[in-house]
């Protein structure tokens, strides 16, 4: 019988690792330490829970590295993306997903498979054997983030995640707010509105920013550093570091008219997103915080249209750990010191929902080719699958590494002329030049003799 490979946690990274190992015909087992064994962040016992945002970003796969992403694992054949294509939201030009039965689908797929084992509880210690795959994500739990660091020879890096508060929609005051996607953006009528928007002016944005600076915040452990990845910064962290910071980030009022009063200019907007396919909940897009629970009622309340709101959910702030994957993984996401083991997801320092996926996608073929006695070629840096693995694994300077999303960046430069003023024709080249490497890559694989 082909031997199974044991993939530790199921989240975004595991469950989508299994599913790429099961297509290829390898037996998996999962090990997802919920329900037993409960996080600060999560809700329930399901595969592939989201417990932050609801939305996979950017769907454009011809102008924005996230939804090359998302085109790459669809042209995988990836049940994550699958899933939440499935069940998809009205987000403007992004892909939000209605979080519980997307989970429950991914659960549903994966527990349903022949060649799928999910074991309840916690591993507390690195596999002594393999082959296995460590996908726990950014709360992986105390005794097996002690047996990884120990095993690496230092101390995990770490950083601290903030998770943004969800508000019942029947609370939220229409007569203030009004439904519109930033420039109309979208294809459909749906699309068009699918942000609902509290607009400020410049007196309420004063007070909300002093309210926000005065509130009490979550204090941190003995030991404990707030190293913030920039990507997903408190709002108060993001208030203390200018009072116009938040008027140019999450609630910058460009591209949008209030539909109550159109000839006045919003001075700041707060914006939220559907959260599930009811419309019953919507969650504040980029207001991750530190807040404590009571502070947040009251400061989130000043907000207009929100002066009633009822939270389903308000926001926190967990630890959230990384390796230093440049110096502990090889190219294949294996770890030196014990090859048997892979790293994949969040862990190995890529950040968002997507790329934790997209890392689980390469380590299940990967682990999944081994184990069939078989070598994938190298995957294509000109690729988005290819600048992360490639990042993590290399790429990035070791003494300063940090989560990162995909972008562009990331990528070989291509040769076009005419700098910013030609960036959408650039920015087409690269994901044409991708799309190109990626279909040749997954080719290749399909057809690569065994090695054995």
């Amino acid at each position: 019988m082909t031997k199974a490979i044991h993939i530790i946690g199921g989240g975004m990274a595991g469950s989508e690792a299994a599913w790429q190992a099961i297509t290829m015909g390898v037996p998996v087992v999962i090990h997802e330490m919920r329900p037993t064994v409960g996080t600060f962040a999560h809700q329930t016992g399901n595969l592939a829970e989201m417990v932050c945002s609801n939305s996979f970003r950017s769907d454009d796969d011809e102008q924005n590295a996230v939804g090359l992403l998302h085109w790459e694992m669809r042209a995988a054949g990836g049940l994550i993306m699958e899933m939440a294509d499935r069940h998809r939201l009205p987000a403007g030009g992004a892909l939000a997903v209605d979080r519980d039965p997307f989970a429950q689908s991914v659960t549903d797929r994966l527990r349903a498979h022949p060649l799928v084992t999910v074991v309840e509880g916690e591993v507390n210690a690195l596999p002594s054997e393999g082959p296995a795959i460590i996908a726990t994500g950014p709360l992986t739990s105390g005794a097996l983030a002690d047996a990884i660091a120990q095993e690496a020879g230092q101390d995990s890096l770490a950083f601290f995640d903030a998770i943004a508060p969800i508000v019942h929609a029947d609370s939220i005051d229409m007569s203030k707010a009004w439904m519109q996607s930033r420039y109309d953006k979208g294809e459909t009528e749906e699309e068009r509105t699918a942000y609902l928007n509290c607009p400020m002016d410049r007196d309420t944005y004063e007070a909300f920013i002093d309210a926000l600076l005065a509130a009490d915040k979550t204090e941190f452990r003995e030991g404990e550093t707030a190293k913030y990845f920039d990507g997903c910064l408190p709002i108060e962290v993001m208030a203390e570091r200018g009072r116009e910071t938040l008027r140019f980030g999450p609630m910058k009022p460009i591209g949008l008219t209030n539909a109550h009063q159109p000839d006045q200019k919003p001075y700041a907007v707060v914006q939220l997103r559907c959260d599930n396919k009811l419309g019953t909940l919507f969650n504040i897009v980029g207001f991750q915080t530190k807040m404590k629970y009571g502070a947040q009622t009251e400061v989130f309340r000043m907000i207009p249209g929100l002066e009633n709101a009822s939270f389903a959910r308000l926001g926190g702030i967990h630890r959230n750990t990384f390796i230093n994957s440049p110096t502990l993984l090889d190219h294949e996401m294996r770890l030196r010191s014990q090859p048997h083991i892979r790293f994949a997801g969040q862990i190995t320092g890529v950040e968002g929902y997507v790329e934790s996926a997209a890392m689980g996608l390469l380590a299940g073929r990967l682990a999944a080719a081994e184990v069939l006695g078989q070598t994938l070629p190298p995957v294509p840096q000109e690729t988005a699958m290819g600048a992360l693995i490639h990042h993590i694994t290399g790429g990035a300077e070791a003494k300063t590494f940090q989560p990162m999303n995909v972008n562009f960046g990331l990528f070989p430069p291509i040769d076009l002329k005419g700098g910013r003023k030609n960036r959408k024709a650039r920015y087409k080249g690269y994901t044409d030049r991708a799309k190109a490497a990626w279909q040749g890559w997954l080719n290749q694989g399909e057809d690569h003799p065994a090695t054995i």
